[in-house]
């Protein structure tokens, strides 16, 4: 295969798509997004046979658990994906919306537009669910996507396409809309991130390697984050068990995923009471603890932890902990060793959760609640086709109304400029 010629041959296909679904209603997106779901249904033992092989070549690969779980399909998974799907058909259209309309002094009226972006290429590693993720919301928001998935889930991928596919048919749209790219090939990628003229935005979904070399490489916009580094912060103020609920939750819920809690930081005053408990509940769950030595000092078991793991993103059952002096020595250290991803304070403080919110540098800033509501599903976003941490156009989990841009209109009745 000529990748090179492959690839421009699907951008190309992709551009005309865009042009139609661009001009195409809410009625048929959203009954596109409904028959993707009816054909996914359809179609689930053979997505979650695709599944199977895809795992068992994993594991004859030697893919690590963490990369195991996030290429599995569970049942649960599966219909999060289908729920998904209805939940992005349900959300409001942002397309064509006109917002902040005025008068100027010249008699024209102003506005802004909401328009699609155009033609989105996702590069993603391991999970088969951003494949409908990304194809649910591009198609929502007027846009044609092309999806290359890595080789890992290239079963899986192909399988989820034909139901795609099937869905886009059946509402009567292109469908070049949705593409997945069907070779593993991995200078597809590097044609991708450079198609000017035909990829409009790139957003990688990986690891740190994979973003890293697609922002250094990419000749086209790219939304992205590089790392999870996320932090939880209990405050001398704190309600113990909540504190203990959030802290175990935001670690142990799933430790693969980007907003999952990597450091520990606890106020002095109750780390005595605090740290014992929590040191318990993740031994229980297997999860390898790395402290400071004052932490070390209240509790055995915890090994010493080294200046690299305070910025380190384990997406494994690792953890590190640390007792800071009071709220300013907290958000420093969050904003030092973090990733500007998502951070959360326990507190009953609202004086101090008002400064947290406010200091704290990253998309997403929580107060009493665990870092793993991160995430574009539970933010009413239906899906999220990704998380930015950049500060410009879009930040935080990315849904409809990130993956569109905004346009001036104005209106006038022959007005002449003087």
């Amino acid at each position: 295969m000529d990748v090179a010629q492959y690839m421009r041959e699907l951008g190309q296909k992709a551009k005309r798509a865009a042009a139609v679904l661009a001009k195409t209603d809410t009625q048929q997106k959203n009954a596109a997004l409904d028959a993707i779901a009816e054909h996914m249904q359809a179609r689930r033992d053979a997505i979650m046979a695709a599944n199977q092989l895809d795992l068992d070549a994993g594991r004859d690969n030697g893919l690590d658990d963490a990369m195991l779980d996030r290429l599995a399909l569970t049942p649960a998974r599966f219909d999060g994906m289908i729920e998904g799907l209805l939940q992005v058909a349900s959300l409001p259209d942002p397309v064509g919306e006109i917002t902040d309309m005025a008068y100027r002094p010249s008699g024209i009226q102003l506005g802004k537009m909401r328009v699609p972006l155009g033609v989105i290429g996702i590069v993603y590693e391991s999970r088969p669910n951003v494949t409908i993720d990304a194809a649910s919301l591009c198609l929502k928001s007027g846009n044609a996507t092309i999806l290359r998935g890595g080789s890992e889930s290239i079963h899986s991928n192909r399988a989820i396409a034909e139901a795609i596919s099937a869905g886009l048919a059946a509402a009567g749209l292109p469908s070049e809309a949705v593409q997945v790219v069907e070779t593993t090939d991995r200078a597809a990628v590097g044609e991708l991130i450079t198609m000017n003229g035909t990829v409009d935005v790139v957003v990688p979904r990986g690891g740190k390697g994979l973003i890293e070399r697609i922002s250094k490489d990419a000749t086209v916009n790219v939304i992205k984050h590089l790392d999870g580094i996320c932090h939880v912060y209990i405050d001398a103020t704190a309600d113990l068990a909540k504190a203990h609920a959030v802290a175990v939750n935001a670690k142990t819920h799933r430790y693969g995923t980007c907003n999952t809690m990597e450091t520990l930081l606890v106020d002095a005053p109750v780390a005595e009471a605090a740290l014992p408990d929590l040191v318990k509940a993740y031994s229980e769950h297997g999860v390898e603890l790395r402290g400071c030595e004052r932490t070390r000092a209240l509790c055995d078991g915890v090994l010493a932890a080294s200046e690299e793991d305070w910025s380190t993103e384990y997406l494994a059952p690792i953890l590190s902990i640390k007792v800071v002096d009071g709220i300013d020595n907290a958000i420093d250290h969050i904003n030092h060793y973090g990733s500007h991803h998502t951070d959360a304070i326990i507190t009953e403080s609202v004086t101090l959760a008002r400064r947290f919110l406010r200091e704290v540098d990253s998309s997403s800033v929580m107060v009493n609640a665990s870092t793993r509501f991160a995430d574009g599903f539970e933010y009413g976003l239906g899906a999220e086709i990704g998380i930015s941490t950049d500060k410009i156009h879009v930040r935080g989990p990315v849904g409809l109304e990130g993956l569109t841009s905004q346009k001036y209109v104005v209106f006038g009745d022959g007005h002449i400029r003087q």
